[in-house]
């Protein structure tokens, strides 16, 4: 499980399939209420206290990614906490959690890795190139460089090395098409991987 802090009352969790497998949740359950997802929910919140003090008391809501062989992004965004609405009880009576979910799902089939240094990006790109030659789209997105493909234009037998290459060099992200198009900045249009094998060396 893996948490970044995106502004004070955002965050982002990325959590792999074993993650969700060691606490013996499906893919699919991530879609329904049950007790241990929820546990699940908690634990993230308890993980992002304490390594970024995100104080998750208040309305909260959920953006979950589902991303295919990787895992799943999990965006939380924290809303005004209304005191007010608790001022009249007692510290005692102050319900342990004041969790208010609202959980937006979508299941995304893009295959999408952000790399913070072009050098890193040229060396994926590298190992890449051994399995596809004709996909990917370049993004500069938030001072990061953002690969973006469409399954469509990979073998789904290479699907899982692509992946694995990609984790190893990047990080997954959940940001659609329509952001990157709209907020990004395209800088190679199509067969990112092959033009930039073409234009840049590996490092000795």
């Amino acid at each position: 499980m893996k948490i970044e802090r995106l502004s004070s009352d955002k965050i982002r969790i990325f959590l792999t399939f074993d993650d969700l497998s060691e606490r013996g949740i499906q893919k699919e359950d991530m879609w329904q209420e049950i007790p241990k997802v929820h546990e699940l929910f908690t634990e993230m919140m308890d993980q992002a206290y304490n390594e970024l003090g995100f104080d998750a008391t208040g309305p909260l809501a959920v953006e979950v990614f589902a991303l295919p062989a990787q895992g799943m992004v999990v965006i939380v965004t924290r809303g005004k906490y209304d005191h007010h609405q608790y001022s009249q009880l007692g510290e005692d009576e102050l319900p342990e959690e004041v969790y208010e979910m609202e959980v937006t799902l979508e299941q995304s089939d893009s295959i999408v890795y952000a790399f913070n240094d072009f050098e890193v990006l040229i060396e994926a790109a590298h190992v890449l190139h051994r399995h596809i030659t004709e996909a990917g789209r370049l993004y500069h997105y938030r001072d990061k460089w953002v690969l973006y493909m469409d399954p469509e234009e990979i073998d789904a037998n290479q699907l899982p090395s692509l992946i694995a290459v990609l984790a190893e060099f990047g990080e997954a992200a959940s940001y659609t098409e329509a952001v990157l198009e709209e907020y990004g900045k395209v800088v190679i249009a199509e067969n990112a991987v092959d033009v930039i094998c073409t234009h840049f060396k590996r490092q000795d």
